[in-house]
C-alpha cells in the first residue's frame, strides 16, 4: 500500500506542466511513496489519480496471448498513465519497478484546472503531443519481426545521437521492445559481430558507416 508523505525531502518537479499549474491543483496532490514491485493501479480498476513520478521508476505494463511481458510506458521524473485522464478504467497495470516517490493528482481537480487555466492546458497538450509521437514509434517498433530491426529502430528514434546508454538493465529493455532477453542477447551479438553496434556494457552504440 502506499504510503502519505506529507513532508518529503524532495523539490517541486521542474517541468513546464508545473510552473503552470494552479495553485489549487498544486495544494490538492498527495505525496506517495511506493515499494519495488507494489502496484500503483491494476488493470480494470476506475482511474482516480494522475501521477508524476518523482523519483525512481514505474512501468506501465500487460502481457500478450502468448504470456510475455509489455512495458508500454517508462516513467522516470514524468508524468505516468496519462490517457488515464479520459478512460473509465485501466488497460495496463502500473507497477512500481524500483522505490517510487509520486505526486498522485485528482482527475476531478486536474480536469477542472485544465477547463480554467488556458496556459496550464497548452502545457499539458504539449506533453500529449510528445507522447504520442513516443507511443507511434513504439507501435512501429512492435510491428518489426526482426530483433535486430526493433534495436535499431530504437536507436534511431529515441538516441539522435546513435548513442544508447541503458538506465535499466538490458532484461529490462527487453521487455520494452517486446523481445525475451535471449532474443535481445542474441540480436545484439549479431550485430556487434557484423559492425553494426558496438556493445560495451550498458552502452550500446550505432557505428558510422565507412
Amino acid at each position: 500500500m502506499p504510503l502519505d508523505t506529507r513532508y518529503p525531502d524532495s523539490p517541486w518537479p521542474d517541468h513546464p506542466e508545473f510552473h503552470a499549474m494552479p495553485a489549487r491543483l498544486r495544494e490538492a496532490a498527495e505525496w506517495r511513496e511506493y515499494d519495488k514491485g507494489a502496484a500503483l493501479f491494476l488493470i480494470g480498476e476506475r482511474p482516480r489519480f494522475i501521477y508524476f513520478i518523482v523519483h525512481g521508476e514505474a512501468r506501465l505494463r500487460r502481457h500478450s496471448q502468448e504470456g510475455m511481458e509489455m512495458v508500454m510506458q517508462r516513467a522516470r521524473n514524468s508524468f505516468f498513465a496519462e490517457a488515464s485522464l479520459e478512460s473509465a478504467a485501466y488497460h495496463c497495470d502500473g507497477v512500481a519497478t524500483e522505490p517510487v516517490l509520486a505526486l498522485a493528482f485528482p482527475i476531478g481537480k486536474f480536469l477542472i484546472a485544465l477547463a480554467e487555466c488556458p496556459n496550464f492546458r497548452g502545457k499539458w497538450i504539449s506533453l500529449l503531443l510528445r507522447e504520442v509521437r513516443r507511443a507511434r514509434g513504439q507501435v512501429e517498433r512492435q510491428g518489426l519481426r526482426n530483433a535486430g530491426d526493433r534495436i535499431l529502430h530504437y536507436l534511431e528514434t529515441e538516441c539522435p545521437s546513435g548513442q544508447l546508454r541503458l538506465n535499466q538493465t538490458k532484461k529490462a529493455w527487453a521487455s520494452e521492445l517486446g523481445l525475451s532477453h535471449e532474443a535481445l542477447y542474441r540480436a545484439l551479438g549479431k550485430l556487434s559481430d557484423q559492425g553494426v553496434l558496438r556493445v560495451d556494457g550498458l552502452l550500446i552504440e550505432k557505428m558510422k558507416k565507412t
